[in-house]
């Protein structure tokens, strides 16, 4: 029997070893329009085979050639021994066992990929495709199948996968007040049916371990209209920012359209003006903690999201310390992926340059000169994020216990106990009903693409 139809025998007798899956044990495709399902049944076949077929290739199977081989090497150290006369025989049955496609080296996998895209998504789906096949050696031959096995199939933990993927409803809700798109628009943020403040009621941390955040988002992905919590409100809803008595829309820069994230921010935190960081050698800015969430669903205003941290970046926004948090939605495909800055640039190739150039850039249609960044523009790590988060959320803890000026904010709250300024259900009557109106026109002005030349950059 050949070495090819050994191992296809192989496959075959681990598949019957592997107990069948529900259907929800199939990984998800990244996007609706990717309907690329892969059988977690088969994954759990590739270990089986693959130390069969190194059980297959081994000398005492095989029949010793003179020929040299070529080209069969994992990690850059060869699979099986290249001498002339012998086959060096594996130190053990696992020699060529492939790892999980995580720990795989780059190196290894096959020279080309077919990628399946669809815009304006930033994730794509590769599949390994037409690697050159060794016409002579079997050795390489067994290789290729090893390899092709490894790199083509995704081989997650079942038990993460499925765990992240599980989202459960949220508690919180939106009641929209007025019409999107005009200045009488509001969204309060409810729980229960009662509304809250997203600035001081709903917690900062989603889990008792600290490791999971609430993020409320302000700005859906794609779209242009700057709405933000208001500071001064009661329950601080969140509104559209207003101008010089017009609503503010962020410009288009090419290639950009609108917001590149769910953009929004953490609740009970808190950037203080009065304090000047010692690294960026500027105030804070008097906000909530700015949220850039970066995984492949767009969200909704007042959406609250269970996300976790990955790193910080310092916007220098008008001599005021602008942190900007990169974080991802803990039920997002990639969420057990990205575990700190540097696996951002590894999935998703290109994102954080994009978002030094768009916060960069994106005053300058209005004519103020480009924002500056902190540590050269360095996004720090989840670490250095992390510590920046719990600066902040002590600022808030000041500003609640009147240690801060709170200047014009309102610091009503409904959960706080002991609190002065906690209110009571008859003041948060006086908040309208919810109306579900469908949004006024937007100028066609706010989808022009402005150019920016590389002399303003």
């Amino acid at each position: 029997m050949s070495l090819f139809s050994r191992a296809v025998n192989l496959l075959e007798c681990s598949l019957t070893k592997v107990p069948s899956l529900p259907p929800s044990a199939l990984a998800r495709s990244r996007t609706g329009n990717q309907a690329v399902l892969r059988s977690s049944r088969l994954c759990q076949a590739i270990p089986c085979f693959t130390a069969g077929l190194s059980t297959a290739c081994h000398p005492a199977a095989l029949a010793p050639s003179s020929a040299p081989v070529h080209g069969a090497s994992l990690h850059g150290k060869p699979l099986l021994g290249t001498t002339t006369t012998k086959l060096a025989p594996p130190t053990n049955s696992h020699a060529i066992r492939p790892p999980c496609p995580s720990s795989f080296s780059s190196a290894a996998l096959p020279s080309h990929t077919l990628r399946f895209t669809s815009s304006p998504s930033h994730h794509s789906v590769s599949l390994s495709s037409h690697h050159p096949r060794p016409a002579a050696s079997t050795v390489n031959r067994a290789a290729l199948l090893t390899r092709h096995f490894s790199s083509s199939i995704h081989c997650p933990s079942p038990q993460s996968d499925l765990t992240m993927s599980a989202g459960k409803p949220s508690e919180y809700t939106v009641r929209k007040v007025g019409q999107p798109n005009t200045l009488d628009y509001r969204a309060y943020i409810e729980k229960d049916g009662v509304p809250v403040s997203p600035f001081h009621d709903i917690p900062l941390y989603a889990n008792e371990q600290k490791t999971i955040l609430n993020m409320v988002v302000e700005i859906p992905r794609w779209t242009n209209a700057k709405l933000e919590i208001c500071k001064e409100e009661f329950l601080n809803p969140i509104k559209q920012d207003v101008k010089k008595g017009k609503l503010r829309y962020v410009r288009n820069c090419f290639p950009h359209k609108g917001y590149l994230w769910n953009y929004g921010a953490f609740p009970r935190t808190w950037e203080d003006p009065n304090v000047v960081h010692p690294e960026t050698k500027a105030k804070g800015d008097n906000d909530p903690l700015d949220v850039c969430e970066v995984g492949e669903l767009v969200g909704y205003t007042g959406q609250v999201k269970q996300v976790k941290v990955l790193g910080v970046m310092a916007l220098l926004d008008e001599e005021e310390t602008d942190w900007k948090v990169i974080v991802i939605d803990v039920n997002d495909p990639l969420a057990n992926k990205l575990h700190d800055i540097e696996d951002v640039e590894r999935h998703l190739p290109g994102l954080m340059r994009a978002t030094n150039e768009w916060f960069r850039i994106y005053k300058i249609p209005d004519g103020k000169p480009e924002n500056q960044f902190a540590f050269s523009g360095e996004c720090k790590n989840k670490k250095y994020a992390m510590e920046i988060v719990h600066e902040c959320a002590d600022a808030w803890d000041r500003l609640m216990a009147g240690k801060s000026q709170r200047g014009g904010m309102s610091i009503a709250n409904t959960t706080i106990e002991g609190s002065p300024d906690r209110v009571d259900a008859s003041k948060i009557e006086s908040i309208p009903a919810g109306q579900d109106l469908a949004p006024a026109p937007i100028e066609g002005s706010v989808d022009k693409w402005f150019f920016i030349s590389g002399a303003a950059v």
